[in-house]
């Protein structure tokens, strides 16, 4: 079983892990995008995630979702949603019910990416919703992924502009582990069901 919470002094001794495999960003509709929903959709479980552009004071108007972070095992797709738009193609595999879809707080993200095109959700694993039945008490993706993997996730590129005209190498590091380390915490947790 998993310890139900980690204090910031523990998980302090973790070492980082991050994405392992390739990370592709699509910003564009052509081969490259067709190649990506191609590989997603033969998968049977795949990790989830959006970043929006923060915002910082009270008065300015809220960001739209500005990136769609989908993971297999060894690819990671980063979809600038505020270039290419929500495209019929992604809203057809996040409604797909034969493949898994693992994040956390989903909710926000799926009404997130409603906004630009409507699409019934579905086969969608909120972790935070989950890990209550595994004793887990924390919730925070950083913590969760240090109970059950036994590694630390970085979050330092959390809120940084997610609509500049280049992500960074480590925005794109950020957003590729943030989905895929879903799919691992997922992954885990199954295995240790099978295994009780």
């Amino acid at each position: 079983m998993y310890r139900s919470s980690i204090t910031p002094e523990e998980m302090e001794k973790l070492d980082f892990i991050s994405f392992p495999g390739q990370i592709h960003v699509i910003d564009t509709l052509g081969a490259e995008f067709n190649r990506a929903v191609n590989y997603l959709r033969n998968q049977k479980i795949i990790g989830f995630d959006t970043e929006t552009r923060p915002c910082f004071s009270a008065g300015q108007p809220q960001h739209g979702v500005a990136l769609l972070q989908l993971s297999g095992p060894k690819h990671a797709y980063l979809f600038r949603i505020n270039r290419i738009g929500m495209h019929r193609r992604l809203c057809a595999l996040l409604a797909n019910p034969k493949i898994i879809k693992v994040g956390a707080a989903v909710h926000d993200d799926i009404r997130g990416l409603q906004k630009l095109r409507d699409f019934v959700p579905a086969a969608f694993v909120d972790l935070q919703k989950i890990v209550g039945d595994y004793g887990i008490n924390d919730k925070s993706v950083k913590k969760m992924a240090s109970i059950i993997l036994g590694f630390r996730v970085s979050k330092t590129q959390q809120l940084s502009n997610w609509e500049a005209d280049t992500l960074s190498e480590s925005q794109c590091r950020y957003g590729a582990t943030d989905a895929w380390v879903c799919r691992e915490m997922y992954l885990n947790l199954l295995k240790n069901l099978q295994n009780d």
